[in-house]
């Protein structure tokens, strides 16, 4: 019989729970980079040519207080997955940002991944890595799908 998580459900696969938990370290550590310089984030998002300009800081804000929401939700079992589509949204957001940038020829130092403390130029593997965690938030999404409880000894789930 599986052990127990949760409300009576089994416990999710080893590779859900070290999706699940890689996300969060990633975007605990891209919301806090960014929460630490907010304007700094602001202007690499400036860098970008897409948005308008008094939009940039409630957008850098909006994005990192996204980011550290998705963080908190993996860590608790009962909003995994709602918490991994937004992971999912992200990374495929970002990897569309990103590819659009590199398509259009702009060139960055900073592609604001971890704020403006961390920065690091975007290359035509950045993007890729956003696709990576969308896929980890899609293994964490199935891993922690809901489970029917086992059944009791000489009974039957309900």
């Amino acid at each position: 019989m599986p052990p127990p998580f949760g409300r009576g459900a089994a416990a999710p696969p080893w590779w859900a729970a070290a999706a699940r938990w890689m996300l969060c370290a990633v975007f605990l550590a891209t919301a806090f980079g960014k929460l630490l310089d907010n304007r700094g984030f602001a202007q690499a998002l400036g860098d970008y040519r897409l948005f308008p300009a008094p939009l940039l800081l409630p957008l850098g804000l909006a994005v990192s207080l996204a980011e550290l929401a998705v963080a908190a939700g993996l860590a608790h079992p009962a909003s995994v997955r709602p918490a991994a589509l937004g992971a999912l949204a992200l990374g495929l957001g970002n990897a569309l940002l990103l590819s659009l940038t590199l398509v259009r020829g702009i060139a960055l130092e900073n592609c604001g991944c971890f704020g403006a403390f961390l920065a690091r130029p975007l290359t035509a593997w950045t993007p890729l890595e956003d696709v990576a965690l969308a896929a980890l938030a899609v293994m964490a999404w199935r891993g922690h799908a809901p489970r029917r409880p086992a059944a009791a000894p000489g009974g039957s789930a309900p």
